[in-house]
């Protein structure tokens, strides 16, 4: 079963996310159907690129069972899956039709990572939003090169060492966001974006694209996957997944003082 869906009308292509269920969470599987789907749209003649979620969310981070079955990799097995994952970011950054996120609810984590590398991210009022690896005593490696391009170095660091849920207001603010709608105007907003896109040489914005990626390719890192894979692998990260997974609080939170 396919965890995303593709649908077309004349040169824009929709993608959802599927797993509604889920909350459009992040695994093995979708991470490979959506790295392949961007792959083979960068090919044809697709103009417009539309990313959402199925459901109530956008995408929630991580999926659970991909989690828990981290905990049991090795170092060297944690650096490949990390690598799948950032591949599938690398594939729709490096896009050369523009992307917009239609933020249906939720993006969490990998899910906020996915509005970072769209070109122009569309949101509900009620959608929310964190950098919440920290909490799991993991870090935003993957996504951290298409982060600090959309909101800078300052409040990256702030959101990602804190994991602060912030709402589409802050977002807006922050740049990670470029257009607040109500629900029953998100398909409007976007169709408006889809028309002013269509009105641009697909070229140019090829360029434009490319012409920003190389003016902050410095922001990119090459051992992102072994960053994350020491974490996951370490003391912390396997306390911080645990204690995620059994619904307690990780060992480092200090304990209340007794009234």
């Amino acid at each position: 079963m396919s965890d995303v869906a593709l649908t077309r009308d004349g040169p824009v292509a929709t993608i959802t996310l599927t797993r509604g269920e889920r909350r459009n969470a992040l695994g093995p599987a979708l991470i490979a159907q959506l790295t392949q789907l961007f792959q083979a749209l960068s090919l044809d003649d697709t103009r417009v690129i539309v990313l959402t979620g199925e459901g109530s969310a956008f995408c929630a981070g991580a999926d659970i069972d991909w989690m828990r079955n981290s905990r049991t990799l090795s170092h060297d097995e944690n650096v490949a899956d990390a690598a799948s994952a950032r591949t599938m970011f690398e594939t729709i950054d490096v896009c050369p039709k523009p992307v917009i996120a239609r933020i249906n609810g939720a993006a969490m984590g990998g899910g906020a990572g996915l509005v970072a590398c769209a070109d122009v991210a569309i949101a509900v009022p009620e959608a929310k939003f964190a950098f919440s690896e920290a909490r799991l005593g993991l870090l935003p490696a993957m996504i951290s090169p298409y982060v600090l391009r959309s909101i800078g170095p300052g409040h990256a660091r702030a959101l990602f060492v804190t994991a602060e849920v912030f709402g589409t207001e802050r977002a807006l603010e922050l740049g990670l966001v470029h257009r607040m709608v109500p629900a029953d105007e998100l398909d409007a907003a976007v169709a408006d974006t889809t028309e002013q896109l269509l009105a641009c040489g697909p070229y140019a914005i090829a360029a434009c694209k490319k012409l920003v990626r190389d003016a902050t390719a410095s922001l990119a890192l090459p051992d992102l996957p072994d960053r994350i894979a020491m974490l996951r692998s370490g003391m912390e990260g396997q306390e911080g997944l645990a204690a995620f997974l059994e619904r307690r609080k990780p060992e480092w939170i200090p304990e209340s003082p007794e009234s």
